[in-house]
């Protein structure tokens, strides 16, 4: 399982977390892309860190991995 609290700086970062996500769950891309209301293509490309404005496909993703967004100030 991935650890609870994972840094996100970029696509990339948000990407990789949303593949271990989904593989410590033991599913396949196509499961949680049915799951979210997304296409294959879609999440393929988003666990490959591609940039993308489409912010409600990605938070479905999330939500259908059991996951939340959360912002930090890193100043404190």
């Amino acid at each position: 399982m991935p650890p609870a609290s994972i840094p996100v700086s970029d696509a990339t970062d948000l990407g990789a977390a949303i593949r271990a996500a989904r593989k410590a769950r033991d599913l396949r891309l196509e499961d949680v892309a049915l799951a979210a209301g997304v296409g294959l293509r879609f999440l393929s490309e988003l666990e490959r860190g591609k940039a993308s404005v489409r912010l409600e496909e990605t938070l479905r993703v999330l939500s259908a991995l059991g996951l939340r967004l959360s912002l930090e100030d890193p100043r404190g």
